[in-house]
């Protein structure tokens, strides 16, 4: 007598921000969902200029629609914390989250953009970490990739920020971390700095701009975007043209997808499933130094 095949596992997630549109997430997380046996459903939450009485409503509905959990992306990461019910110890110190697991009616808060950016940094090796890092952006993705940077072994992050006060918000915290100083212009944090890192959305909306001006970056150095759509933005064009290692957002995108995975579902994600529908989503996909 044939044996029952069990259904699919479904799950619910999704990612909250604006503008989202052009993400690659669903794709990515329901290719793994695939693998793993799972019916995953990933939704785009495209909503903009959310007061916290929105947002709240906006969290209380991932509860009452019985969602696995969401991502976080610009402009909420930071908006979010004080409306979650436990954060991991890493995302209390950072002050940003961009994964929300859903567990018995409760919202626990986690980054995924350090530990993946750790990865990406790991993977370039210790060698490119020996000299400072120059950070442009001390935002929920500038707070995690610094951070990531310093627990991946940089000796020195150096961070600018448009906003001076919230870099050096960002410094205090980092403490626990590392070294980091805050730098009064993008060109004083670049001086002798060993790579860059753009932890801005310049180069997103407006693909003629740029976070940082070409002069600062020399030969050797590397390039590192959170940007990915364009891939290649104007920073990362002009890095690779003046032979400096580009890293495109291709790499952050595919390991922060992995780990918010992981933690949303409790299944392990494919990494090579995520790489293989990014690469089919984001499209023309040059060839990038750092392997996914």
């Amino acid at each position: 007598m044939p044996t029952e095949v069990e259904p699919p596992r479904r799950l619910l997630t999704g990612l909250l921000g604006y503008p989202v549109a052009h993400s690659a997430s669903p794709a990515m997380h329901e290719a793994a969902g695939r693998v793993a046996g799972l019916d995953l459903r990933y939704h785009l939450i495209e909503r903009g200029a959310l007061d916290r009485q929105g947002l709240q409503a906006v969290l209380d509905g991932l509860v009452a629609l019985g969602f696995a959990g969401i991502n976080v992306t610009f402009p909420y990461k930071e908006r979010v914390v004080p409306l979650l019910d436990s954060l991991s110890a890493q995302a209390a110190a950072l002050g940003a989250v961009n994964t929300i697991v859903v567990r018995d009616g409760r919202l626990h808060g986690f980054n995924t953009d350090c530990t993946g950016f750790r990865t990406v940094c790991e993977r370039l090796g210790a060698a490119a970490l020996e000299r400072p890092v120059a950070l442009v952006g001390a935002g929920g993705a500038g707070r995690a990739m610094a951070a990531a940077l310093l627990e991946a072994g940089a000796g020195e992050v150096r961070i600018y920020d448009v906003d001076s006060d919230k870099a050096r918000r960002l410094a205090d915290d980092l403490a626990r971390f590392g070294a980091a100083r805050v730098s009064a212009s993008a060109a004083e944090a670049a001086r002798d700095a060993g790579g860059i890192v753009n932890a801005t959305p310049v180069g997103m909306k407006d693909p003629d701009a740029t976070p940082v001006d070409a002069s600062l970056i020399a030969p050797g150095m590397w390039a590192a975007d959170a940007v990915y759509v364009p891939l290649m933005t104007r920073f990362l064009r002009e890095a690779h043209a003046r032979g400096a290692k580009v890293v495109t957002g291709r790499e952050l995108a595919i390991r922060q997808a992995v780990d918010a995975f992981s933690l949303m579902t409790g299944f392990e994600a494919s990494e090579a499933a995520m790489a293989q529908a990014f690469d089919a989503t984001i499209a023309p996909m040059p060839v990038s130094p750092v392997a996914a």
